[in-house]
């Protein structure tokens, strides 16, 4: 039975992200992602009692997904730089290899869709970005800059890198283009 209850509410969260990367959020309704779910609307609503509920709900688990990824290998690095090179290039292969999550996000980050407690919740699963930025600022490897500062050049930058990636030719070397990204943010970072 909770296998089942699962498969619902995964199918439904799989269908408002396809509809609102799509569509924007009112474009979506939720009769059109209940057919797309291939569940009833009423089920929907037993799952996410609001539209803006299960807006929250899919940010939420997006973004969860993204913080996994984004942290993936990361303690067998062992320098600053070699971590947040990590993290980096995980965000940037994550956006490219999950373009639905990569434009939800984009879209919805700034969202007033989004409440503060789900902002507030979804932040502390990005709590190991900041601890390092705040050490690379304490340990002098970086510039005395504000971390939320920084970490919002790191996410756009890479939002900039992944949309290059995503609009150019199959004949890009990705890797190479993820690399140069890197390198014009960490230049700027990099005490001199």
């Amino acid at each position: 039975m909770k296998e089942q209850i699962k498969d619902k509410r995964t199918a439904i969260l799989k269908a408002a992200l396809k509809l609102f990367t799509e569509r924007g959020f009112h474009g979506t309704s939720t009769a059109q992602i209940s057919k797309n779910a291939g569940v009833a609307t009423g089920t929907l609503f037993n799952y996410f009692p609001t539209k803006e509920d299960l807006i929250n709900s899919l940010y939420f688990e997006v973004k969860g997904n993204l913080s996994h990824a984004m942290g993936n290998g990361l303690e067998a690095e062992s320098t600053f730089q070699d971590k947040l090179k990590k993290i980096w290039s995980n965000l940037v292969n994550w956006g490219v290899e999950n373009q639905e999550e990569f434009l939800f996000v984009g879209q919805f980050c700034s969202s007033p869709y989004i409440t503060k407690f789900t902002r507030d919740e979804v932040m502390k699963e990005y709590i190991f970005l900041h601890n390092l930025v705040d050490e690379g600022i304490k340990a002098g490897k970086i510039r005395d800059f504000s971390a939320e500062l920084v970490i919002a050049m790191f996410y756009q930058s890479s939002r900039t890198v992944v949309n290059f990636i995503l609009d150019s030719d199959s004949s890009l070397d990705e890797n190479k283009v993820s690399e140069d990204g890197f390198q014009i943010l960490w230049r700027g970072l990099v005490k001199e």
